[in-house]
């Protein structure tokens, strides 16, 4: 059979699909950010952008943190807030945002969520938006895919990834392939789903920015922004993961790449 291309985000869509597809039991990544956040002092403001079904945000919330949680899906929006209380929730996009000038003691980007900022303009529209929203000192932690990974490395390329989990009582299969397009800097992904009710496949396509170390801290420095840390791991989604007590390493080899930086220059 083959399948249906949808221009739409299938997991976005259905905010429950997305958790039974990528489950956080143990909270890994908001423990993670909790952890960045004390280890520099942040204050308690936090803006979580791409916050999606507000696991994160509200685990933030329940250190005692005041939360805004900003995503573009309505649909993870109205989950979040039906699932998560606790935060406030509001639409916003990464590519620009403006939620109030330096009423944020901290901006979160957590899963790759910052690498779908694809053209340079909108890594600098990100970046500005975070600079007009952060209080003088305020932090940004990030966590995402790093791109050095892929300078002669295939291993995440040469096959399709499957997965499959059960959710509304169906079996579902995820089968994704990734592949790298040197010339736009993404690394572009292809996710056909399949279901055992019938249903006809899925097909999706999207795509991540794949900014690498030097890179990352020279657009960080331009938007007056210092990196006190920039490393591979440990974090929520390396393995081993992250757990209590880790500190951060000093390498920027690995799959995954984790960010700390504050704001030093006036907005």
């Amino acid at each position: 059979m083959i399948p249906t291309t949808v221009a739409h985000n299938l997991l976005t869509d259905h905010p429950a699909l997305y958790e039974a597809r990528f489950p956080d039991p143990a909270r890994l990544a908001g423990r993670w950010t909790e952890d960045c956040l004390r280890r520099h002092g942040a204050g308690p403001r936090v803006l979580d952008m791409g916050c999606g079904t507000g696991r994160d945000a509200a685990h933030l919330h329940s250190a005692g943190r005041r939360v805004t949680g900003a995503d573009r899906s309505g649909a993870m929006l109205a989950h979040a807030r039906a699932h998560r209380p606790g935060p406030a929730y509001v639409r916003a996009d990464l590519h620009g945002f403006d939620l109030g000038e330096g009423v944020f003691d901290a901006v979160v980007c957590l899963d790759s969520a910052l690498l779908y900022c694809h053209t340079n303009d909108q890594l600098d529209a990100f970046l500005s938006s975070c600079r007009r929203a952060l209080a003088p000192g305020g932090l940004l932690v990030a966590e995402m895919r790093n791109g050095a990974y892929f300078l002669g490395r295939t291993d995440l390329l040469d096959a399709p990834t499957v997965h499959s989990f059960t959710w509304q009582g169906a079996a579902h299969r995820s089968t994704t392939t990734l592949t790298v397009d040197r010339t736009a800097q993404l690394l572009r992904r292809t996710r056909v789903w399949t279901t055992d009710d019938g249903s006809a496949p899925v097909e999706q396509r999207s795509a991540w920015r794949l900014l690498f170390p030097q890179e990352l801290r020279h657009l960080l420095a331009a938007h007056g922004f210092e990196v006190l840390e920039l490393h591979d791991g440990p974090g929520p989604r390396t393995e081993p993961p992250w757990r209590e007590g880790r500190l951060p390493g000093a390498t920027t080899d690995a799959d995954r790449l984790h960010l700390v930086a504050r704001l030093t220059a006036p907005r």
